[in-house]
């Protein structure tokens, strides 16, 4: 069952065998609405995503700034669940045939049941999942049933993290790196900075995994900026504001797959001329 981890891999595989870095963008399930959010995946990955994250919405997503926290309680009062995640998961990816992760606190999938969990991913054809709150040291019971289906576990450094922690955490984890590249919360950011760089650096310096920069970026010159010293380009806060700005859902999602676009060219140009 472990094939969707390996598209994982071959999708961050191909896009350093173009001399580019990937581009992953992040889409709450259930934002608009559920068949809404489906359409704004299957957009963001026909406009230039190589990978999707499928955030789980949660009523207190400390990580998260006020744009995904405002997409969160619009699907939660929608009545999104669990199921609706898997769901949309599984109807994107059979669309479009493109590695898809779940990004989710530790508390629901903890209500649900790890084994529960993590066979549904694996059989909607979800290829891991982000868990940006869950210690490492607290998961092995999480690790252990991801492998058994073939499960990426993506775990998050930040810059405050000191070496050997950054190197614990990487030898822990699988698929890619999840570099936060700057303190606080998710958003839109005016630059993303030299911060971002160093805590590149630091984690190759401890694993041979891709290591994808998110937080932050918010257009194809920040992914430019960004896709010049990253694996991957994590984009979440802007594909959201794209679908709240728009007058209805069709414009929202024609919105989300020019944004990917506009992106994917960003992110070639990041090593052109290096």
């Amino acid at each position: 069952m472990s094939g969707n981890l390996t598209l994982l891999g071959e999708a961050l595989a191909t896009a350093k065998a173009e001399d580019r870095a990937a581009l992953i963008a992040y889409l709450p399930a259930g934002f608009p609405t559920v068949d809404g959010g489906i359409e704004a995946v299957k957009a963001a990955l026909d406009g230039g995503a190589d990978i999707v994250e499928v955030g789980l919405p949660h009523s207190d997503p400390v990580l998260d700034g006020p744009v995904i926290q405002t997409a969160d309680d619009i699907a939660l009062r929608g009545g999104v669940k669990i199921a609706d995640v898997m769901r949309t998961v599984r109807e994107a990816h059979a669309a479009t045939g493109k590695p898809i992760l779940v990004m989710t606190y530790w508390n629901p999938i903890d209500r649900y049941g790890v084994a529960r969990f993590t066979a549904e991913l694996a059989e909607a054809g979800g290829a891991g999942c982000i868990l940006p709150d869950l210690p490492v040291e607290e998961a092995d019971l999480w690790r252990e049933h991801a492998a058994e289906h073939g499960l990426a576990t993506v775990f998050v450094v930040a810059p405050s993290s000191k070496d050997a922690r950054i190197a614990r955490i990487t030898e822990a984890g699988s698929g890619f790196v999840y570099a936060a590249s700057l303190m606080g919360v998710t958003g839109t950011r005016e630059s993303v900075g030299a911060q971002a760089q160093d805590l590149v650096a630091r984690t190759r310096a401890t694993t041979d995994l891709p290591v994808c920069v998110g937080l932050g970026v918010s257009n194809a010159g920040q992914a430019t900026e960004v896709a010049a010293f990253a694996d991957g380009v994590i984009v979440g806060s802007a594909f959201v504001k794209r679908i709240l700005d728009a007058p209805d859902t069709p414009s929202g999602i024609a919105a989300v797959r020019a944004l990917a676009a506009e992106l994917a060219e960003g992110v070639r140009k990041g090593r052109a001329g290096a």
